[in-house]
């Protein structure tokens, strides 16, 4: 059954993301199905057919490492899972890339990092270079990279949906399809069998993350909370993200004709700017700031700076030029920024007027924590 509002979005995607996760490219014993990896291959043929441009986020890199050296069980062990995922990641690729050739299609591996996005210059080198990929015609397969991002917390994406909806951001695709081993998003546990397929979303809510529940298996670091936030990342920038099962053939197919399959997750607002893009959903927060009421009023409802006034605590450290979050007295977060002053300068002038400032630190180089122009809003829509 076809849906007009699904026909009007995929209509409009000319660039489409798509995630696969481990579960959908695994058997139970957590080696690769490369049957499945073919069948997928062949789908995302027919979707550039059509004259889109795809880019594919694949997990798998570790069931990929553990068929290569013979594993039956799932390495626990950090450096070993570094390890096999180096194995894996090559393997996984080579398969992509022989796939797609069958259809006369070339694959690229794109290894990524979270500070690989946090650095403009860095941001701004991946764009192009995904970009001159896809003017190749050749599908770029991303993952993160396991055998170095893992080393600190604070270079992680934490999961390949996250990773996903960074990579929409940046290339500002204006849909994400997410294929996981469930149907989409449920009322309740997806094994429940009272709960219910949610088909639409129109904005995501407290009471909304709350009916989240995720399978603890072993096979995937990503469960329905992180397909949620990616939900979160993306939609608040101004696009689409659908949520539908991987392991149903002909789903990427179905799901650009406009059928009403899978959980479709709708754009807030208008699309938000590249600049504002990387300043809210792509660099890694270095630290927070909470203000009071008066400055959640100026940030959120008349468009207004930050200033130190308005600031009653700091949270982490940081330096000049850090994305900070910017949160309410209840640690909402309102939005994110590019700082002016550190962490230990910030704590010396907040709750102070910007005339105090000299007299605090011994210098004013700015009246703002953070100008309007830096900062990027999290209410849907807004930035």
């Amino acid at each position: 059954m076809t849906d007009l509002l699904r026909q009007e979005i995929a209509t409009a995607a000319q660039t489409v993301v798509i995630k696969v996760g481990t579960r959908v490219l695994t058997h139970d014993d957590g080696t690769l199905n490369q049957l499945r990896i073919e069948q997928l291959s062949e789908e995302l043929h027919q979707l550039m057919a059509t004259g889109r441009k795809v880019l594919l986020v694949s997990s798998g890199a570790v069931g990929a490492g553990m068929s290569q050296l013979e594993l039956t069980q799932r390495p626990t062990d950090l450096a070993q899972l570094q390890a096999v995922a180096a194995v894996g990641q090559a393997k996984l690729t080579q398969i992509y890339d022989h796939s797609l050739r069958t259809h006369g299609r070339h694959a690229a591996q794109v290894l990524l990092t979270a500070e690989d996005l946090d650095d403009r210059t860095r941001y701004l080198n991946i764009r192009n270079t995904l970009l001159s990929l896809l003017d190749y015609q050749v599908i770029p397969i991303i993952n993160e990279n396991d055998t170095v991002s893992v080393e600190e917390l604070m270079t992680t994406f934490g999961d390949n949906d996250r990773l996903a909806a960074r990579v929409t951001n940046l290339l500002q695709a204006p849909l994400l399809i997410i294929l996981s081993d469930v149907d989409g998003l449920y009322d309740g546990s997806p094994d429940d069998p009272q709960s219910k397929l949610i088909p639409l979303v129109q904005q995501l809510d407290d009471q909304l993350m709350g009916v989240v529940r995720d399978k603890k298996t072993g096979h995937s670091k990503g469960g329905m909370s992180s397909k949620l936030e990616a939900a979160r990342l993306v939609t608040t920038a101004g696009e689409n993200m659908i949520i539908a099962s991987g392991r149903k053939p002909g789903v990427l197919q179905k799901i650009m004709a406009g059928e009403d399959i899978g959980t479709l997750f709708l754009a807030q607002g208008k699309t938000v700017s590249q600049r504002k893009r990387w300043i809210g959903f792509s660099v890694e927060p270095r630290g927070t700031v909470l203000v009071d009421n008066g400055a959640s009023r100026a940030i959120l409802e008349q468009g207004r700076s930050l200033l130190p006034i308005g600031i009653t605590e700091v949270q982490g450290q940081f330096i000049k030029g850090d994305i900070i979050r910017i949160c309410n007295q209840q640690n909402t977060e309102l939005a994110r920024g590019l700082t002016n002053y550190t962490h230990q300068e910030i704590k010396k002038i907040l709750g102070k007027q910007t005339s105090q400032i000299a007299e605090t630190l011994g210098h004013h180089p700015y009246d703002e924590v953070v100008h309007r122009d830096n900062l990027a809003l999290y209410e849907p829509g807004s930035g």
